[in-house]
């Protein structure tokens, strides 16, 4: 099953655990947040909207905020020394699709566990825990010309 969902002025087809970065949305790191415009559910009967199909939204976990490229508009008039330079970087939301849903259904599947650091396990009190020196590797000798 596919949806094509519009966010952002922009339509992206998805798929249950796609990974898509679109334009920052509200939400929080890990929580799960519903696309409500759908344009078209697909699958063994595919429901085209008109023009969004009634009932329908997408699940999507919130995995990361983040910025984009760095974009640089340059202008220049020649001979007229005249420069116009401006940047920008555009923020960005990363999604995880958990699910597609229809008929105004809420969404069943949660946020997936975070994974836990294995940290190292603490030495013995006598034990010394700094790294040992290495030794310097041996030199090869020089080969004289004759």
């Amino acid at each position: 099953m596919f949806a094509v969902i519009k966010t952002g002025g922009r339509q992206y087809r998805v798929v249950p655990n796609d990974v898509l970065e679109i334009g920052k949305i509200a939400g929080e790191v890990g929580t799960i947040v519903q696309l409500g415009e759908v344009l078209v559910v697909g699958g063994d009967t595919p429901v085209l909207g008109a023009p969004t199909v009634a009932g329908a939204s997408v699940a999507a976990e919130v995995l990361d905020h983040k910025r984009g490229p760095k974009v640089i508009a340059f202008k220049k008039r020649r001979r007229k020394n005249s420069r116009r330079k401006r940047g920008y970087r555009d923020e960005i939301t990363v999604l995880r699709i958990t699910e597609i849903l229809t008929d105004n259904a809420m969404p069943t599947v949660g946020p997936r566990p975070k994974r836990e650091k294995v940290a190292a396990a603490p030495s013995a009190e006598g034990e010394d825990t700094a790294p040992k020196p290495r030794k310097a590797a041996p030199k090869a000798a020089a080969k004289s010309k004759k």
